[in-house]
């Protein structure tokens, strides 16, 4: 799992590059009067797709390993095989989840650029919107259905027990029932990507060390709520800025 999100951070920073220098070409294209965005095409999809699949694996690896490692182990121990297929099961129906995530992203991700409301950095140019999104997200932290979703997984070996299926059919069962719950407590602080630039690695890490303490620190839930109250109130500090000059 190390070396899968290694591989992942390694392909995001080298994505990384690649996109600075064509988001350079589009400034400079905008202060000569030129158009901004240019259509997509299939292969831009596909590859803004593969992006966020691979983006979420980045992220979301090191706050599934718990789970992961606790289900490989009572597997070792139950089929006394170093690697049990229903081991790379559970982890398939994970990542089947975060990828039908990835494909929602890319959808709006596409709709705000054929909006023309995407910066050249992948980040919404609106201070009201991007208000809106920090708001929407820390109110979502703040939720009943943000703690439930939490709390299983905060809880790896109460979700084995509580919902375990044998063979690579039920493990695979369950990897998708895991990755529901850790989207249920996720998606809306991915949707932040969208105010800080989709492919701001800075911002990209900072995301996933919050996610990491929600899931792993002795004080999980204490984290999720104060995140809530920060995004709050950046969020409306935003949507101030930018209405405030119009309503004086």
């Amino acid at each position: 799992m190390l070396a899968i999100a290694a591989l992942a951070w390694a392909y995001l920073i080298h994505l990384h590059g690649s996109m600075a220098t064509a988001a350079d070409h589009d400034a400079m294209m905008a202060g000569m009067g030129m158009a901004m965005a240019m259509p997509w095409t299939t292969a831009d999809l596909l590859l803004t797709f593969a992006m966020w699949v691979v983006m979420m694996i980045g992220m979301m690896a090191p706050a599934a390993a718990p789970v992961m490692l606790v289900y490989a182990g009572l597997q070792r121990r139950r089929e006394r095989r170093r690697l049990p297929a229903t081991v790379l099961c559970f982890g398939l129906g994970y990542l089947a989840v975060w990828s039908g995530f990835s494909a929602a992203m890319t959808l709006v991700q596409w709709v705000l650029h054929e909006a023309l409301v995407l910066s050249p950095a992948m980040a919404v140019s609106s201070r009201v919107a991007a208000g809106a999104i920090l708001c929407v997200a820390g109110l979502y932290q703040l939720t009943p259905w943000k703690r439930t979703c939490l709390t299983h997984c905060r809880s790896p070996l109460g979700f084995l027990m509580t919902n375990w299926r044998d063979g690579k059919r039920g493990a695979l069962t369950m990897g998708i029932r895991h990755g529901a719950f850790c989207l249920g407590c996720c998606w809306a602080l991915m949707g932040v990507l969208f105010v800080t630039g989709v492919m701001a690695l800075l911002w990209v890490a900072a995301l996933a060390l919050l996610v990491l303490l929600e899931k792993v620190g002795p004080a999980g839930l204490h984290v999720a709520r104060l995140s809530g109250f920060v995004l709050i109130a950046v969020g409306a500090l935003l949507i101030w800025l930018a209405t405030a000059p119009m309503a004086a």
